[in-house]
């Protein structure tokens, strides 16, 4: 009978620690394994100009790269870019592709279901935009006037709720409504901020100036679910590098506009 007890305390033991095993290692972080590998894989989309491009040596840069490597130096592990695309960049993390994105990935709640985000580190808001000539301070200013949009874009679905009284000018790609733009055929347009610098240099005679903020999205750096350390780490990240001043330098370099900083870490809180 002792021999029996003995027996099932013992299974009892061997049990309770295959189970705290279990759960340690199913707590185990990956920041942990980033410092163990001795470099973090950080997925960037290298297609959205000016976040991720690549350079006249087929180099990738961009303020999201830029970004990237400064998070790699201060961690002290080397970085590994893995090039994603808008609707891999989440897929990615999930199958442990990698460890972060940092790819104009905007914080939403959907996203929120199954990623989480670190505290925002740059802003990217969607405009409208025109020359400095046109009289343009708020929505209702628009009524009347052509504005090129590219359809289906969130600014097509502002302008459609919002400027009821304007003649929205449809386009396929950016591409194509930047060249609208520098050709004359429009003179206001709404897009992403980011992108008002490139579409202004196709005709310098012609600067895209950003006149009304339709939205402000925020972007993040993305990580799986369930990474408390690794989270702490990178929202400590972010904090210090909002305050130092190394993030604004990296966004004004690339989009020439300086990030609201306390905007930012208010939105944080």
């Amino acid at each position: 009978m002792t021999n029996m007890i003995i027996s099932r305390r013992l299974i009892a033991g061997l049990a309770l620690a295959a189970l705290s095993l279990s759960f340690a290692s199913a707590q185990a972080d990956t920041l942990d394994n980033i410092k163990k590998a001795g470099k973090v894989r950080i997925a960037i989309d290298t297609a959205i100009p000016p976040f991720g491009m690549t350079d006249d040596k087929l180099q990738p840069t961009g303020s999201d790269v830029d970004t990237a490597q400064l998070l790699a130096k201060d961690l002290g592990v080397s970085l590994e870019l893995v090039t994603t695309t808008g609707p891999t960049r989440i897929p990615m993390l999930q199958t442990d592709k990698a460890d972060l994105v940092v790819s104009t990935l905007s914080i939403t709640p959907d996203r929120a279901k199954v990623i989480d985000f670190s505290i925002p580190y740059a802003d990217h808001p969607s405009v409208v935009a025109s020359l400095s000539a046109v009289p343009l301070k708020e929505m209702s200013d628009l009524a009347g006037k052509k504005v090129a949009v590219v359809r289906g874009t969130t600014q097509d679905t502002d302008l459609t709720q919002q400027a009821k009284g304007a003649q929205l000018v449809r386009y396929e790609d950016d591409a194509t409504m930047a060249l609208a733009f520098a050709s004359g055929q429009v003179d206001i347009l709404a897009t992403a901020r980011s992108l008002l610098p490139a579409i202004s240099k196709k005709n310098p005679a012609r600067t895209a100036e950003s006149r009304i903020t339709m939205q402000t999205f925020y972007l993040a750096i993305g990580m799986r679910k369930d990474e408390p350390k690794l989270k702490e780490w990178v929202n400590g990240w972010v904090t210090d590098n909002l305050q130092n001043g190394k993030l604004g330098a990296i966004y004004k370099k690339y989009h020439g506009v300086d990030i609201p900083v306390e905007q930012l870490l208010k939105a944080a809180n």
